[in-house]
């Protein structure tokens, strides 16, 4: 069986966005890295639903907290900062969070602020973006 790419076309409205977030409180979201990691084979993503600013020491005990939780090592290339996140549309049964890097993406897809953790790693918990190199996430609900 061969995994099919997710086709994300249409977006979530920005009313959409917030009913969607209403309860969530992060969402960790793994991808295969490029092959060149070699010694970090996965990115991670955690999504905070919150656009709040944290200081260093704040970013880096959140950082531990889900290295130590997801038994995550090797963290590198680490950023932590408030970004637009847009939510695609899938057959998935959760919108995949989508990171909004691009200038035309962050003026043409509905998004929310949220503090995004965005780092490079390696876990065998994430067999499925390590190995089988496909992405997955999950939601957090409070």
């Amino acid at each position: 069986m061969v995994a099919k790419a997710i086709v994300t076309d249409t977006y979530l409205d920005p009313i959409e966005i917030a009913k969607h977030l209403k309860n969530v409180e992060y969402i960790l979201m793994a991808t295969p890295a490029p092959s060149h990691f070699a010694k970090t084979p996965i990115q991670f993503t955690i999504f905070l639903n919150t656009d709040e600013k944290f200081s260093q020491d704040i970013k880096d005990a959140i950082l531990d907290k889900f290295l130590q939780e997801n038994s995550i090592v090797n963290p590198t290339e680490v950023m932590s900062q408030t970004m637009p996140v847009g939510f695609g549309k899938s057959q998935q049964e959760t919108p995949m969070p989508i990171l909004l890097v691009k200038p035309q993406d962050q003026r043409s897809i509905p998004s929310a602020l949220m503090h995004v953790i965005d780092f490079l790693g390696d876990s065998d918990k994430f067999y499925e973006a390590k190995t089988e190199k496909l992405t997955g996430w999950s939601y957090s609900y409070n």
